[in-house]
């Protein structure tokens, strides 16, 4: 068995240095770990790195993308304990230069949610689920509905 677990994404960057000027303003924690080519930030469930696209793909038998204006098929999510936390989020994202993509909004299943696209159009789904359930940490350990 493989163990179910994800600990760390990677974000493949055409601009390293503008995606990690991003995240900092997003208010978030690089960690020691990072160098000029490469940076990790801790998250509740595990890291977040970005690394140069092209050292990325070495290796990888397909097509690399010319440029970051494509959808990737892949939504990151930032899930929040309160429907309060979807609009600050949001808020804090457009400040720091993200396009907003879809502005908080109450969902019909409940919750409350929101998107937006770094400066490299990795999109970003922001949500309170009633139903979620969060361990000290802030990692999500169940999600209903």
């Amino acid at each position: 068995m493989i163990l179910q677990r994800v600990s760390l994404i990677t974000i493949g960057a055409w601009n390293l240095p503008l995606l990690r000027s991003f995240y900092k303003g997003l208010g978030w924690t690089e960690t020691d770990w990072s160098s000029d080519n490469y940076s990790v930030f801790k998250t509740a469930g595990g890291m977040l790195s970005i690394w140069s696209i092209e050292e990325m793909t070495k290796g990888i038998d397909l097509p690399k993308p010319s440029s970051p204006n494509y959808f990737r098929g892949v939504t990151l999510s930032i899930n929040t304990d309160y429907p309060v936390q979807v609009d600050e989020i949001i808020k804090l994202a457009r400040e720091a230069g993200a396009r907003i993509i879809h502005e908080p909004n109450n969902a019909f299943w409940g919750g409350r949610s929101a998107g937006f696209l770094d400066p490299e159009n990795n999109y970003w789904e922001v949500a309170f689920n009633p139903n979620s359930k969060f361990d000290e940490r802030g990692t999500m350990i169940e999600m209903n509905g």
